[in-house]
């Protein structure tokens, strides 16, 4: 969890190199319009190393404590629900009944549909015979008939078939109605706890950021995991492995560690407080954090997920360590900086340490403080050349 802690604030590191990169060249552009001068931009050591409290502040999200998985269950459309027999956070068992269907309207649809079906089996012999007593009569008839007795017996062919369709099709709803009725009571199909009902009249409390439409979900025991909600500004962020703080909410000092499985973006979720903190707008997608201990955690539990950049880990790297890439080494027996001097550009050298060339990070012995400001150490640099910390516009 530290390698990770100590990987994750490189890469704030880098974006912040980045960003001086981009300031650099945009400011460049501004100046070569208005002014013969170039600024160069510089950024404080203690910016660098997040000393100053900018990289050590993370954003937190919304989240909710789920299971694993989720067991939804749908209403038949054509069923009445007679009864339910369960609330929502109530435990249950698999083969557990949840509720049950009025099955007398299933008994009365099978009973009308047996007299339809009787009554288009009569229909059916109808035809037949009528097809039967066609066919001998155009056997008696005059050549100038025959030609109006073949259209009327493939008329009557025409109707047999589709009265035999009706007649299939009529069989297979009252088979479907049969089995209705003896599907009366709907069941459970795994250990868990219930989640939601959407009857119209149950308080569902545990329904905070379900996805689900269905009649009923069942959250399955077991292990948990961590549903949050990211809004398309901080998206950006995260990312699937990467770890995280989750923080109980009602006491800051309580937390669980995790890292996160997933992030949706396939769907969007309505606003639901997804940045804790600040009403932002735009899109909010679902992410997953899987927990190292869910000890003494609940279903439905509301937390706050906190990217996890190393805060509150101190000396993750002992003494003073700046990334290397801001150090100048076009001369190996001597590194530079390219430090602010009283506003002005200057090369200072400094004297060097370790470097982890994993972490891309050189320690510094001497020759910096956390308040000296410095420069990307680019080719075109120049002593003497003008600085900026920003104000500028």
């Amino acid at each position: 969890m530290k390698k990770k802690t100590i990987i994750i604030l490189i890469v704030l590191l880098a974006l912040v190199a980045a960003a001086l990169l981009l300031w650099r060249f945009v400011f460049s552009q501004k100046e070569d319009a208005g002014s013969t001068e170039d600024a160069v931009y510089v950024v404080t050591v203690a910016e660098l190393t997040g000393q100053d409290g900018a990289l050590g502040v993370a954003n937190r999200f919304a989240g909710v404590v789920e299971a694993q998985e989720t067991w939804s269950v749908n209403q038949n459309p054509d069923a009445t629900v007679k009864e339910i027999l369960v609330s929502v956070g109530d435990e249950v068992k698999t083969g557990d009944t949840l509720f049950t269907y009025d099955t007398e309207k299933f008994l009365a649809d099978q009973e009308q549909a047996e007299i339809e079906l009787e009554r288009m089996t009569n229909e059916l012999d109808a035809i037949t015979k009528m097809i039967e007593q066609l066919q001998a009569d155009q056997k008696k008839a005059k050549a100038e008939e025959q030609a109006d007795y073949t259209i009327r017996i493939q008329d009557a062919e025409l109707q047999k078939k589709q009265k035999e369709l009706d007649i299939k099709s009529k069989n297979l709803t009252i088979s479907k109605l049969i089995e209705s009725q003896s599907q009366s009571a709907v069941t459970s199909e795994i250990d868990g706890v219930v989640r939601s009902i959407n009857d119209g009249t149950s308080s569902n409390d545990y329904m905070d950021g379900t996805d689900s439409n269905a009649f009923m979900t069942i959250m399955k025991t077991g292990s948990l995991r961590v549903k949050g909600t990211i809004n398309e500004q901080h998206i950006g962020q995260i990312m699937v492995g990467s770890p995280v703080i989750v923080h109980s909410r009602v006491d800051d000092a309580i937390t669980w560690r995790g890292s996160i499985s997933e992030i949706n973006t396939d769907s969007t979720v309505g606003n639901q407080n997804a940045y804790y903190g600040a009403g932002d707008s735009g899109s909010n997608y679902h992410f997953y954090v899987a927990l190292d201990s869910a000890e003494d955690m609940m279903i439905g539990q509301h937390v706050y997920l906190e990217p996890d950049i190393g805060q509150g880990e101190e000396n993750l790297l002992e003494g003073l360590w700046i990334p290397s890439y801001m150090v100048d080494l076009s001369d190996p027996e001597q590194p530079v900086v390219w430090a602010d001097e009283n506003g002005k550009l200057a090369r200072r050298p400094v004297e060097t340490g370790v470097e982890d060339e994993e972490l891309m990070m050189v320690e510094i012995l001497g020759g910096l403080e956390q308040d000296d400001a410095i420069a990307f150490p680019e080719e075109t640099l120049q002593e003497g050349m003008r600085v900026s910390r920003g104000e500028q516009s």
